[in-house]
């Protein structure tokens, strides 16, 4: 009589023999080899690049969505002073912005006028050409800055300005698309003096700004400027080093030497 021994037809045949009780049988079939680990970096790799393509997305969306609110605050009309300032000043860039400045000086909507930025060989007589009207206003109460050569140049300049002549309320003008960047610097580098913008509109910015490219192109330049200043202003003194720089006494000029006796 036959007596089993236990073993499978397998084991009979020559395979391994059976491992210890309770263990688990995980040998392989013939001719397949284990299947390869895992590789944790790879998958690190794909789920650090799906992150930053989806924080990528989502910074252009809040740009674009910026941008939007930002063309959509320029103003496409002018506006009326409901009331007077200490002073006017003028941000140069455009014919219209010194003329619509003096006018608001003619009207009594401030005492002094400041035009900041004008070009070192501009003089008085020049821009009063502009305004044939109100001409004798340039030898009373309107002073010219030759030194700002940006916004933050008539930021500095407006400072000191308005502490020699005791201004504590300003009325700026300047284009509308400029008018926020303006607002920013100035109101960073004056927050005791209370700021009225009248921003300046030319019939090419009335329109809205998605119906031309020229349009659509200054402003995206223009809030990327403004993105840019918001963010310097976040880390920058109040009076900063160019402000003091500009305040340091002047060496005085040389004295020519008088005749030979």
């Amino acid at each position: 009589m036959a007596v089993e021994d236990g073993r499978s037809a397998r084991d009979r045949a020559g395979g391994a023999p059976p491992g210890p009780p309770g263990s688990v049988d995980v040998r392989l079939p013939a001719g397949r080899l284990p299947a390869a680990a895992p590789r944790p970096a790879r998958h690190t790799l794909r789920r650090l690049m799906l992150a930053a393509l989806g924080l990528g997305g989502l910074a252009v969306v809040a740009f674009l969505a910026g941008f939007v609110a930002f063309a959509d605050r320029v103003p496409r009309r002018e506006v009326a002073l409901a009331g007077t300032a200490d002073g006017i000043v003028a941000l140069t860039g455009g014919a219209s912005r010194v003329v619509d400045a003096v006018e608001l000086l003619a009207s009594g909507r401030g005492r002094r006028l400041l035009i900041t930025g004008v070009h070192r060989t501009t003089n008085s007589s020049e821009l009063a050409r502009n305004v044939p009207d109100f001409e004798r206003l340039f030898a009373c109460c309107i002073d010219l800055d030759h030194e700002a050569r940006n916004t933050i140049g008539n930021a500095v300049e407006t400072r000191r300005w308005t502490n020699d002549r005791g201004v504590r309320s300003l009325v700026v003008v300047t284009s509308s698309y400029h008018m926020p960047r303006a607002m920013a610097e100035l109101g960073h580098r004056l927050p005791e003096v209370a700021l009225i913008p009248y921003p300046v509109v030319t019939p090419a910015r009335a329109e809205p700004w998605w119906s031309s490219a020229a349009n659509a192109r200054l402003l995206m330049t223009e809030y990327v400027k403004y993105i840019v200043a918001l963010a310097r202003i976040r880390i920058e003194p109040v009076v900063d080093l160019t402000d003091v720089a500009q305040r340091r006494p002047r060496p005085p000029a040389a004295v020519p030497p008088g005749p030979a006796t």
